[in-house]
């Protein structure tokens, strides 16, 4: 197993690791994977491509008519007058196009269709006068308008789309515009996941006195999923450092990554750090962040095979949040995606004032709505991290930066929207 560049974090209190560190630390540590295979179009949506696209064909394949009109040569158009001309011909979309215009003649012509000879110019039918064999059309037409070259959207024997992008369904549509019908992507990134605690229980059995149902593992496994990864749920796992032992061994020799939650903060039970430290190697953060300050990264190895893991904490919103800010951008590099996204964010007002100390950024639930056509924000309320049901309220964080303190209501704030996180 190789050596992680942990010494990068040398310069850092590791009480005190910023958001932006880490996330950078993290993006910069982490590999893609290598593996790939071939796919039909219509099964790789949401893939990341292992090599490039090259455009077998000019996209258009032809100069064609952007609008349904009337094909002209520009240069028998009086600038200031209208300009009378005959009709000798159609050109229709999918279909060869025989006319040849000379002086003064003129082509009907639908959207799509190829440009006939001669022709340099396009009138759109709404501003002509059909007068029996002839049109007339009025000054002030430009040259070459309402014309779609051949390549100008995609040219032969060039890259349409590069290796590390993430097929959404434009360019699944870019594919079959260029008649491929099979990609090479990138195989998923294998995802091992766990619970830890003898406090958590299964759902659909009784809830004994002071246990608590494993939530965390099903919105794991929500985001995982949604994210495009394999997952390879592994239930709950006892706070036994033998247990713990054997389940990363098995995980580790299974997946390119490992998911926990719990286990990561200073309780006498807590004992991932230390498995870690002892399997792999480790980079332990408390990170200048509310929620979510520990959260654990390093390697685990099982034999000759290893795997990234991911401790996070074992509160519900702290799993989500250090998800979202961390683990999500380091599977997407995992992916093969590049660049991996930044999340996107936009100032809003927040119209109730929040308290805050300064030192660490606070991720808190917020709402976003319009009033008097700008963006506003509030919190959903209580923001303890407990409190998965705030999550299923909220549409948004609030991210206050690390320096800033008390929030008065009418200042602006960063909000970063959920729809851009998954």
């Amino acid at each position: 197993m190789s050596a992680l560049p942990f010494t990068c974090l040398d310069d850092y209190d590791p009480d005190a690791l910023s958001v932006w560190r880490a996330r950078q630390f993290l993006l910069e540590t982490v590999q893609p994977i290598v593996g790939h295979e071939r796919l039909f179009v219509r099964e790789a949506l949401d893939r990341v491509l292992a090599e490039d696209v090259i455009s077998p064909v000019d996209v258009p394949a032809h100069d064609n008519s952007a609008m349904d009109g009337w094909a002209v040569r520009h240069a028998d158009l009086s600038p200031d007058r209208e300009t009378r001309l005959t009709i000798v011909g159609t050109a229709f979309a999918g279909r060869p196009c025989d006319a040849k215009l000379g002086a003064c003649e003129t082509a009907r012509i639908m959207t799509g269709a190829m440009i006939p000879e001669g022709a340099d110019c396009v009138v759109i039918q709404e501003v002509v006068r059909v007068e029996g064999e002839t049109i007339v059309v009025p000054p002030g037409q430009k040259p070459a308008q309402n014309i779609r070259r051949a390549g100008e959207d995609l040219q032969a024997g060039k890259p349409a789309l590069s290796a590390g992008k993430r097929l959404r369904p434009a360019e699944l549509g870019v594919i079959a515009s260029l008649g491929i019908a099979e990609v090479t992507v990138r195989r998923r990134v294998r995802v091992a996941l766990f619970s830890t605690g003898d406090e958590l229980m299964s759902i659909g059995t009784p809830l004994a006195p002071g246990a608590v149902y494993d939530s965390n593992r099903y919105t794991l496994w929500g985001m995982l999923t949604r994210l495009g990864c394999e997952v390879i749920d592994m239930g709950v796992v006892k706070d036994d450092p033998v247990t713990l032992e054997a389940a990363f061994r098995a995980a580790a020799a299974c997946s390119d990554a490992i998911v926990t939650s719990g286990g990561v903060s200073v309780g006498e039970a807590d004992f991932v750090k230390q498995l870690m430290a002892r399997l792999g190697e480790v980079a332990f953060w408390k990170i200048a962040m509310k929620p979510g300050k520990p959260m654990a990264f390093g390697r685990i190895g099982a034999g000759k095979e290893s795997a990234w893991l991911f401790g996070l904490p074992g509160n519900p919103v702290a799993v989500m949040v250090t998800f979202y800010q961390f683990v999500q951008p380091a599977l997407m590099k995992l992916m093969g995606i590049d660049p991996v996204p930044e999340v996107a964010t936009f100032p809003a007002r927040c119209v109730v004032p929040i308290k805050k100390g300064k030192g660490r950024t606070e991720f808190q639930r917020g709402i976003l709505f319009q009033e008097n056509g700008a963006w506003c924000v509030r919190p959903t309320g209580h923001q303890g991290s407990g409190m998965l049901s705030s999550m299923t309220q909220a549409d948004c964080f609030i991210v206050l930066e690390a320096e800033r303190g008390f929030i008065e209501a009418g200042e602006m704030v960063q909000v970063q929207p959920f729809a851009g996180l998954a």
